[in-house]
């Protein structure tokens, strides 16, 4: 069993709200927990919105609950109808899962039976859910920040691993079919948390300008580190689906595509080695001039031996277009990378120097 960094920072952000309650005497210390255990989020972004959030959703429950048990009481059919009322009013402003159970945790808590005065009780309700959200806020800052541009990194180098070893397999036919079809489906399920990941690293906000230029810079070869291992998946999707097909194109042009595939998986991999700073730098031999895949050509080539066949002469043209994509992907993380290299090296990854382990959020 695994203990991620959200389900730490919950526990002690829990641990933290009930044991500042006591200090300070507040009679409903359990709502504290509640509303920290809601409040925790997985960046400190999002963690401040979710704040102001819940604290306009604890003002609003809080002062609902407490007017219509003056007005109306508080008859199980009456709260009732007021739980009507408040999710009506936070699905009108589109209100997160989270900040609507906290209002309606605020309005049951105002509303249950007492004999303290009304006013009293809903201030102690309203400051106990009010410290318990401010507490996970504090914590989700201080305690296990997290560093989602190391984390996404890691991740954008794993995936593409996986892709381009599956690659080099099944262009020499010795992948096992369901085996293949169960890592595509892995592999896209890794992507789709690779955007996620790369949504809450560009959420995270920086306040000095050169902190802001070196991420915006980042974020652009992140974004094309993932579109062009998403086009690597797709050839790797197009070779399995189309892999019966290229067994019976002449074994001379099997050759011919092997080759030039091997060269466009060897460019890609040399580009996430040399982001990581791990190839020396070489000013007489540009990345560009690294590999340098013939894709154009062999699309040609490949249209040509079928030239004399009409019925299969187009048959693997997708697979081509899917080539060409990848190819073209290539050229472009080349370019940027270069460019970010060149005039930027002072603001490198760098990552062999971030030796930290890095909690994952569960």
């Amino acid at each position: 069993m695994k203990l991620g960094a959200r389900i730490l920072k919950t526990g002690f952000a829990i641990t933290v709200a009930i044991y500042v309650a006591h200090v300070l005497g507040l009679e409903a210390a359990t709502y504290a927990g509640i509303a920290a255990a809601f409040a925790i989020q997985p960046n400190i972004y999002r963690s401040f919105q979710t704040m102001l959030e819940q604290i306009y959703a604890n003002i609003f429950g809080v002062g609902i609950g407490a007017l219509v048990v003056f007005g109306l009481g508080n008859d199980p059919f009456v709260i009732g109808f007021t739980v009507i009322i408040i999710l009506a009013i936070c699905m009108h402003f589109k209100a997160n899962e989270n900040t609507i159970a906290l209002a309606l945790f605020a309005v049951l808590a105002v509303m249950e039976t007492t004999n303290i005065e009304l006013f009293h009780f809903a201030v102690i309700r309203f400051s106990a859910l009010t410290l318990g959200i401010l507490a996970a806020f504090i914590v989700n800052m201080v305690f296990l920040p997290p560093n989602y541009e190391l984390r996404l990194f890691k991740s954008i180098d794993q995936v593409t691993s996986d892709i381009l070893q599956w690659l080099r397999i099944s262009t020499r036919h010795l992948s096992d079919d369901p085996a293949l079809r169960t890592e595509i489906s892995r592999i896209e399920a890794e992507v789709h948390h690779i955007d996620y990941t790369y949504l809450l690293f560009n959420e995270e906000k920086y306040y000095f300008r050169r902190s802001r230029m070196a991420k915006m810079r980042k974020l652009i070869i992140f974004r094309q580190m993932i579109n062009t291992s998403k086009k690597s998946l797709a050839t790797l999707e197009g070779f399995h689906q189309y892999d019966e097909k290229i067994e019976n194109i002449p074994k001379e042009f099997q050759h011919v595509l092997v080759d030039e595939l091997d060269k466009l998986i060897y460019s890609h991999e040399r580009l996430l080695l040399s982001a990581m700073g791990k190839i020396k730098k070489n000013t007489t031999r540009p990345i560009e001039d690294i590999t340098d895949p013939d894709i154009p050509h062999l699309v040609e080539t490949l249209i040509h031996v079928y030239e004399q066949d009409e019925k299969d002469r187009l048959s693997l043209l997708p697979l081509a277009a899917r080539l060409m994509e990848y190819h073209k992907e290539i050229l472009h993380l080349q370019r940027i990378l270069t460019s970010y290299q060149k005039f930027h090296e002072d603001l490198d990854f760098n990552f062999k120097k971030k030796r930290t382990k890095v909690l994952p959020d569960r």
